[in-house]
């Protein structure tokens, strides 16, 4: 991983919390967030550093909202779409972005079913993916939504924020 100057970690920092901030404050709305969309520009803009913002994150939900099973399937499933992101980052359109975004809302309940595959077996873990569907159906609508009007600008403002560290 390339050095991290201090002015990047602010950025980084300021960033992270935007985060939170975004997550606490859309939590009234059931699946309609925009963690997914930052995660992705994150990912596009720092790379590998996102993974910092995103266990940093993940550690202020669990000071905010306790230290739940939900807390350890956080733990994998963000650094599931970051990796992904990283694996296919050379594609540059905000459709493309769009998709994977609304594709990982949809699937996010099936992720979260992993842990009870081993908790209680395979079927309340089925039972638990199926009872979420309609969740993450609205997920990936929602995810799908906020990429599509999002992306474009946001990622122009984190590109030259990026860019005034790295000159």
């Amino acid at each position: 991983m390339s050095r991290i100057h201090v002015h990047e970690l602010l950025l980084m920092g300021i960033l992270t919390a935007l985060l939170f901030i975004g997550q606490v404050f859309l939590a009234f709305l059931p699946n309609i967030e925009i963690v997914s969309f930052l995660i992705i520009l994150y990912t596009l803009v720092f790379g590998r550093k996102v993974f910092l913002m995103i266990y940093t994150f993940i550690l202020l939900e669990g000071i905010l909202y306790g230290f739940g099973l939900w807390w350890f399937q956080y733990l994998y499933l963000w650094s599931i779409l970051a990796a992904t992101v990283l694996l296919l980052r050379r594609f540059n359109h905000f459709l493309f972005w769009s998709v994977i975004s609304g594709f990982f809302g949809l699937a996010f309940g099936a992720l979260c079913a992993i842990p009870y595959v081993f908790l209680s077996g395979p079927d309340a873990a089925l039972a638990y993916w199926i009872a979420g569907i309609p969740f993450d159906l609205l997920h990936c609508l929602g995810n799908l939504i906020v990429c599509c009007i999002l992306f474009r600008p946001v990622y122009a403002i984190l590109s030259k924020l990026s860019r005034q560290y790295h000159s």
